[in-house]
């Protein structure tokens, strides 16, 4: 029987699982979707028994598709959303609901933005490693909004997950947390091993600290470390696996997909050093990942971060919050997206514009001239990497009357574009700090759409791989499963034997840059205006000048 290890993935809107030998090729994958709820404006929930099902079912399917292997172990990533359990490990509510069924604020939910606020006007220490500020999407604005508009809640709660970490809990029932969702997404100092508990006191959950971090975890386990006995007799019923199969310690999932796809040796190209290298991980919002052997504090850029992914190496972690969302709320909202979508007729909607703008194309010696009076800022939900302000809002300039399918189309790659500008200035960011990115490793979604590689390759400068394996997010988190399994001894090792990669695309010279680097200027341009008007509107007249 062939040896396998499982990868499971819960993004935005679905769970996934995929079955991998040992030497990285899938055998079987499967995905089933989740349910969200949005109650109130900038509040997005979910139910961790809705995800659970999905998962097991996931598995299952996967395994059903893979035919007999011998299990050798599991890993398991999620979005970093926050997750409420009471004593029992039942559900309790995160919603104004009151439903306890809706106990899951997803990572992209923005209702704690006052929260963040004040928590930044502190100038705590501990923000020293979140860029310089804390991001409402992640946990400790959360925690402290839960407090403020839910007590009953924040009083019956007696465990707080990041949503990976509930996975590896309701797999084995050991309460460990991950390295990486703890130093990520919550504060803890991975590089010292403690919790701060003078930051929690300062922000006023000083209950936690009293508590000796309980509800929040007191085991802290590195990636891919096992946890606890394995797969529990009940797990193992629900998801088709034998009981004690090997549990690895878990990742986000972007952090996943960087294990999947950084380190990868590249065919047809000398392989540049993880300096060079950037993993982006692109779908419903995208992450910029880049690591280094000494902590590099980049201003607006999440991190620096030990070992959140790579053992031993510190982690800069960009992102956008908008990216594949964007895009579908451009084409969604369009007069004609409802008619492309019928046209596509279960395609995506995507292949039928990239070929409209090959049309359109055609003749033009710079293809993405096509925007040459269409600028859009892409900051539709805020800008997480490097401006590091959730307040800012989307601009676009050049709209004429016009409504047809091929004005769709240009307003569809101005908006790639103003996204591989994003991407560009993150960039940018990082390579101030000492990095020297030239090559970008994408996974994820987006990475499939040929406009959207294209257009990165050429506003960035830089070669765009793709992994030999698509779900590169899937076998991140099958690796886990790997080294927990002891069928590899490190993460690296595992990396080395279950991860390969190509150069897809590499940048135009020559005028595409020069057109490029142009728009740019635009996009930086964009929001200094933005700003401009903030401050006309505060009744600052000067702000015109």
């Amino acid at each position: 029987m062939r040896a396998a290890v499982i990868g499971v993935d819960v993004g935005t809107g679905s769970a996934r699982a995929g079955v991998f030998s040992l030497t990285g090729q899938r055998l079987g994958a499967a995905s089933r979707d989740i349910r969200m709820w949005r109650p109130l404006p900038d509040h997005a929930e979910q139910s961790s028994a809705d995800i659970w099902r999905a998962v097991c079912k996931s598995v299952r399917a996967a395994l059903a598709e893979a035919g007999p292997v011998d299990v050798r172990g599991i890993g398991f990533d999620a979005t970093c959303s926050l997750v409420l359990l009471d004593a029992q490990g039942a559900p309790v509510t995160a919603s104004s609901s009151g439903d306890d069924a809706q106990n899951v604020i997803v990572w992209m939910d923005h209702r704690a933005f006052d929260q963040a606020e004040r928590i930044n006007a502190g100038g705590h220490d501990v923000l020293r490693y979140t860029g310089g500020r804390i991001s409402l999407e992640m946990q400790t604005p959360k925690l402290l909004w839960l407090k403020e508009n839910l007590p009953q809640s924040w009083q019956r709660t007696a465990a707080f997950f990041d949503l990976p970490d509930f996975l590896t809990w309701r797999a084995t029932g050991s309460e460990s947390r991950s390295l990486c969702s703890t130093v990520c997404k919550w504060t803890y100092l991975g590089h010292e091993g403690r919790w701060d508990s003078g930051y929690f006191s300062a922000i006023g959950l000083d209950d936690l600290a009293r508590d000796g971090f309980a509800r929040l975890g007191t085991e802290i386990l590195p990636m891919a470390a096992p946890v606890g006995g394995g797969v529990s007799a009940q797990a193992a019923a629900e998801l088709g696996v034998p009981a004690g199969t090997p549990v690895g310690t878990s990742a986000i999932d972007a952090h996943a997909g960087g294990i999947g796809t950084i380190g990868a040796a590249l065919s047809g190209a000398a392989a540049p050093s993880l300096n060079q290298r950037l993993a982006l991980i692109c779908g419903t919002s995208s992450c910029h990942m880049a690591v280094s052997p000494e902590p590099r504090f980049v201003p607006g850029v999440w991190g620096p971060y030990f070992s959140a992914m790579l053992p031993g190496l510190w982690l800069n972690e960009g992102g956008q919050s908008a990216t594949g969302s964007l895009l579908d709320h451009v084409v969604n909202t369009h007069a004609r997206g409802a008619d492309l979508a019928r046209e596509a007729a279960g395609r995506p909607v995507t292949e039928r514009l990239n070929d409209r703008l090959a049309a359109l194309a055609m003749g033009q010696a710079v293809p993405a001239s096509l925007t040459r009076d269409l600028h859009v800022l892409p900051y539709f939900h805020g800008n997480r990497s490097p401006r590091a302000d959730a307040s800012l809002r989307g601009m676009v300039s050049g709209l004429t009357l016009s409504d047809s399918t091929d004005d769709l189309a240009v307003q569809y790659l101005a908006t790639t574009q103003a996204i591989a500008y994003g991407t560009r200035h993150i960039i940018a960011a990082f390579n101030a700090q000492g990095y020297g990115i030239d090559t970008i490793l994408a996974c994820g979604g987006l990475s499939k759409n040929p406009v959207f590689l294209r257009e990165h390759a050429d506003a960035t400068g830089c070669a765009v791989a793709l992994p030999e394996e698509p779900d590169a997010v899937l076998l991140g988190s099958a690796i886990l499963g790997a080294v927990a399994g002891g069928a590899y001894g490190t993460i690296p090792a595992a990396m080395t034997a279950m991860t390969r990669a190509h150069v897809a695309v590499t940048p135009g010279g020559g005028a595409v840059a020069a057109y490029h680097d142009a728009k740019y200027a635009v996009f930086l341009r964009m929001y200094e205006d933005q700003m401009s008007y903030r401050r006309l509107m505060a009744g600052e007249p000067h702000a015109a000048a």
